[in-house]
């Protein structure tokens, strides 16, 4: 299937003036960037939820700030921790806004955005303990949020569906309940050679060149911390056990069949999985969804199926 129609102009926009290559770039200007893009597509009014409020939670190298939404639903509901993409380099809570809204709407459930510390300045593990502790803050506290133990998940984009799926581990490591984990187009393995990067190498968003980058700003070199679990989850000793995932990915992503590997994976190891590639899509649908049918379908989707799993 050809790409998306809707996402044609966008895709024309960024091919006019190519992005520098990520390491030769000041990350300041490359958050910039990211922020700018993402004011271009959100509409002027920002899906109503029942009330949003800017906090912090404790974390290891001080607080943490996070955004937490609650739906307009009376009582107990479930809470999903929420890790924004952005390559571990760019994104932050007002970059995914649209995103954890609707998340907190269509799930109705807490919404726990977490703004983790970012690469290079803070390269790995600073994103990962951050996205650890705020997990487990949560889990513990959980009757100040959503007030369901057993309705607790976790979900994240690119980058973010990397801490998503990493923090899963240790939460089964350590025996906490997790009811569920929603994983779109997630970065799961750093070393691993996958079709899909020479495939959609360059012209969909995000660049195979810029994979390359952001693994080497956040991970470094040294292969042994590339292919420990917390950074690349597929590679983990062990699958089973883990809590049932919720995993989209996107036709025209140099991410797409890591993705895939890691939801057949989950499968063989006698986890729940739902998992579907979207065709006609590319990286970051997630926070296309005003301006394309077809990734609003697959929001729409994904989330129904997070949301069945939290019922």
């Amino acid at each position: 299937m050809p790409v998306d129609p809707s996402l044609a102009a966008l895709l024309d926009q960024l091919s006019a003036a190519p992005a520098p290559r990520v390491l030769d770039t000041d990350p300041a200007l490359l958050r910039e960037a990211n922020k700018q893009l993402g004011a271009g597509i959100a509409a002027a009014e920002p899906i109503a939820v029942g009330s949003v409020e800017d906090t912090t939670v404790p974390g290891p190298a001080g607080k943490i700030p996070v955004r937490v939404y609650r739906p307009a639903t009376d009582g107990p509901v479930p809470t999903v921790v929420f890790f924004h993409g952005g390559g571990w380099l760019t994104g932050d809570l007002d970059t995914h806004d649209d995103v954890t809204r609707r998340l907190c709407r269509d799930v109705e459930a807490v919404v726990v955005a977490v703004d983790y510390r970012l690469a290079p300045e803070h390269p790995f593990p600073a994103a990962y303990d951050d996205c650890l502790a705020a997990a487990r803050h949560v889990a513990d506290h959980v009757d100040d949020y959503g007030a369901r133990p057993d309705r607790l998940a976790l979900a994240g984009d690119s980058a973010g569906g990397n801490l998503a799926a990493a923090v899963a581990l240790a939460f089964r490591d350590e025996h906490r309940p997790l009811a569920a984990q929603l994983l779109a187009y997630p970065a799961v393995d750093f070393d691993g050679e996958y079709a899909s990067r020479t495939e959609n190498a360059t012209g969909y968003v995000l660049r195979h060149q810029d994979v390359l980058d952001l693994q080497r700003l956040y991970a470094g070199d040294d292969p042994a911390v590339r292919a420990s679990a917390p950074v690349s989850p597929l590679r983990a000793a062990g699958l089973a056990g883990l809590a049932p995932a919720v995993i989209g990915t996107a036709q025209y992503d140099p991410l797409r069949d890591e993705g895939n590997a890691y939801a057949a994976a989950l499968t063989n190891a006698g986890v729940e999985v739902f998992a579907r590639t979207y065709d006609g899509l590319i990286h970051a649908f997630l926070n296309l969804f005003r301006i394309s049918p077809a990734a609003d379908a697959a929001v729409t989707e994904l989330f129904a199926q997070l949301k069945n799993r939290l019922t």
